[in-house]
C-alpha cells in the first residue's frame, strides 16, 4: 500500500498539492493547505475545466469573491472553472483546509 504524507509536507503557513507527480494519474489532485491565525488573501479558483470542492478541516473559514460567507468547520463548498473565492482565517488559531479536485467533462489536458 503507498501512503502519502500529505500533513508533514506543510509547515506552519502554506499548501501541499498531491498530484500528478505523486501519483502518475492526471484524473484528480488534492491540496492541503494551512492558513496562519488572521492570515488572509489565499485565493481558490479551479481554472478553465476544472472543478473543486474546497472542504474546511480545522476552524472556520472566510470567503469572499464568487461565495461570500462563512465555511463553517466541517462544511464544503463546490467551483467550477473560473469562480474564484479568497480564503481568510480571521480565529486567532490554525485553519487547516483540504481541496480536492479534477476536470470537469471534457476538461483534461
Amino acid at each position: 500500500m503507498k501512503t502519502f504524507g500529505v500533513k508533514d509536507m506543510v509547515q506552519g503557513s502554506g499548501e501541499y498539492i498531491l498530484g500528478a507527480e505523486q501519483t502518475g494519474s492526471h484524473a484528480c489532485y488534492m491540496i492541503y493547505g494551512v492558513l496562519a491565525p488572521g492570515e488572509a488573501g489565499r485565493e481558490v479558483r479551479p481554472g478553465r475545466g476544472h472543478e473543486e470542492l474546497l472542504l474546511a478541516m480545522k476552524g472556520d473559514l472566510q470567503l469572499t469573491g464568487h461565495l461570500d460567507g462563512v465555511l463553517k468547520e466541517g462544511q464544503a463548498v463546490h467551483l467550477r472553472d473560473e469562480e474564484t473565492c479568497y480564503v481568510r482565517n480571521s480565529s486567532g488559531s490554525a485553519a487547516v483546509y483540504v481541496i480536492a479536485g479534477g476536470h470537469s467533462g471534457g476538461g483534461h489536458h
